[in-house]
């Protein structure tokens, strides 16, 4: 392994003799880095360094955005122009072999970068004679990422690697090439698999593809859903309106507050937005602590930055360790590489640690640590990186009592209470319950496309009546489950979950007994399991043994014939 102050790109004249083929390919053929810091060539182009739980966070923000379609159409496009540009730069900086060694160097090119480890598929063990290239991926950045962030997927991922791949053929070869992946570990395979044919060699199998590489098609797509949002954002607006014309309540990002007490918490979450110290945001579960803490985000000078939000009780140790501070390649069994964590995905915004309660007290330490010196370690790894980043924290336990119990240390409790955010339990402010209410159904509403417009007055009483447990979370639910069911323009008592004196919500399909269509038993299984599992589609996806991505497109459909 070679050392280097700075690594300088191996120059090649005219005139050197010395050949290259593309397995005997390395980095310090193509990279040139400047000791100092500063500009970055990659085979003579500027390139950049960019962390891949960032790209994974974008990714995540396109798809939310502008849905599946149009993200995969983005990343496929990026990608592809990155292959084409490379194949076309790297022609002339390195004295190929020949010309068949350049245009199989695109696999070794995407290792390098480490994008993927990259292993050929031989021609001899090809099943199709007119498949050009093939190949199998592993460690794939893009399918880990994905996964993630988006969760497991029914369809292949590796949207930039597939571009990239068809970019860098189709530039060398002459003609349009498209590579396709057949396997992908974001879908549950043990690796990824990619062929790549010609238009022509793929037949009717490429059209389905093929709207993911047209310009004229994502524009098109991506106006339609700039034209969406807004006439999505007005009709809510209008509808909110509507509902309450002289309703003296205040919405605040996604927090509502006509209570005494929720319009202390806006005031607080004010405060504590203007100064850039830790805030520790206490309450029941579901009182809606994760909104308060990115309505705090949005209204601070960090509003700009990412907003990371991460269970601290939902995860192993060890799986929470590694996802806060990262990992170097080897620390640990199936560490095959480097990967920074969520303190470093958050720098320049705000991370959100949710039940920091059920932190053990070996990471308190080093979350002690992360907040004296705003630096993190990560494992197997003995230089500290800093860092730029607010930590907030919320909990539905007393960290007073924790701390009585040796179970929380002290020290930490009080770096996280700098300020302190109590949220009232929904049963201590009932005048929030309506105005919360009608937000939700006129969101629901617009989501599933039902024309319900108002709460009857029984189902108002039905809901003043009701202690709420489960605080806004269970009142929501209960909202949009009455959405979906209701049969009029109102949401009548009928409409709403049964509620036992335990205060779980129960839920009677319409008619008793489903009947009809397989389609209709179909869709009040997946929306009865979907309301039990409190609006949590993985849970809901996990119950019924079906992925995640089944979910969101039976949701979409059923809005459709809403």
């Amino acid at each position: 392994m070679h050392q280097f102050d700075a690594l300088t790109m191996r120059v090649y004249s005219q005139n050197e003799r010395t050949t290259v083929r593309a397995d005997e390919l390395r980095i310090g053929d193509l990279l040139q880095i400047d000791a100092e810091g500063g500009i970055i060539r990659f085979g003579n182009n500027r390139s950049l360094l960019l962390d891949a739980v960032a790209l994974g966070l974008l990714r995540a923000q396109l798809v939310e955005t502008f849905g599946l379609t149009v993200a995969r159409g983005l990343l496929t496009r990026l990608g592809y122009t990155h292959g084409w540009r490379t194949a076309q730069s790297l022609r002339e900086v390195i004295p190929w072999d020949s010309e068949e060694e350049w245009r199989t160097a695109g696999g070794r090119l995407h290792r390098l970068q480490g994008m993927v480890l990259f292993e050929p598929v031989p021609k001899a063990q090809r099943k199709d004679t007119q498949t050009l290239a093939e190949a199998i991926w592993k460690d794939s950045y893009e399918a880990e990422e994905h996964v993630r962030h988006l969760g497991q997927s029914e369809e292949p991922v590796c949207w930039t690697l597939a571009g990239f791949a068809s970019g860098y053929l189709s530039y060398s070869l002459g003609e349009a090439v498209y590579c396709i992946e057949v396997d992908c570990c974001g879908k549950g395979d043990a690796h990824c698999h990619m062929i790549g044919k010609t238009e022509r060699a793929w037949g009717r199998a490429i059209k389905p593809h093929l709207v993911y590489y047209e310009k004229d098609c994502l524009d098109a797509a991506l106006r339609g859903v700039t034209e969406s949002i807004k006439k999505l954002e007005n009709k809510l607006r209008a509808r909110r309106r509507a509902l309450a014309p002289t309703e003296d309540w205040i919405e605040a990002g996604e927090l509502v507050a006509r209570s005494a007490g929720m319009r202390r918490v806006l005031v607080l979450c004010k405060k504590a937005a203007e100064v850039d110290t830790t805030v520790l945001i206490c309450g029941e579960s579901g009182t809606g602590k994760e909104r308060v803490a990115r309505y705090i985000h949005d209204q601070s000078q960090r509003a700009a930055g990412p907003f990371i939000a991460i269970n601290c009780g939902a995860l192993p140790d060890t799986l929470l360790e590694s996802e806060l501070f990262g990992h170097v390649r080897g620390a640990f069994t199936g560490a095959s590489s480097d990967r920074p964590g969520l303190f470093e995905a958050a720098h320049r915004g705000t991370i959100l640690l949710d039940e920091i309660g059920e932190v053990p007290p070996q990471l308190q330490v080093r979350l002690l640590r992360v907040l004296q010196e705003r630096e993190v370690r990560r494992l197997g790894e003995n230089r500290p990186r800093p860092i730029d980043v607010r930590v907030l924290a919320a909990t539905n336990k007393r960290l007073t009592d924790e701390v009585d119990q040796g179970r929380f240390r002290a020290d930490l409790a009080y770096r996280l209470r700098v300020i302190e955010i109590e949220v009232p339990p929904l049963r201590e402010r009932p005048d929030d319950i309506l105005p919360l209410a009608r937000a939700k159904l006129a969101s629901s509403a617009l989501q599933f496309e039902r024309k319900v417009r108002r709460l009857s007055p029984a189902a108002e009483r039905r809901l003043l009546s009701y202690d709420w447990p489960g605080n806004v979370r269970e009142l929501h639910n209960a909202i949009e489950r009455a959405v979906v069911f209701a049969e009029t323009d109102a949401v009548d008592e009928d409409d709403l979950p049964s509620l036992d004196p335990s205060g779980v919500l129960v839920t009677h399909l319409p008619g008793g007994v489903p009947s009809g269509t397989l389609a209709d038993i179909e869709r009040i299984a997946i929306l009865a399991t979907l309301e039990s599992a409190e609006g949590n589609k993985a849970e809901a996806a996990r119950r019924l043994g079906i992925g995640e991505a089944t979910i969101h497109r039976k949701l979409r459909r059923y809005r459709g014939k809403a």
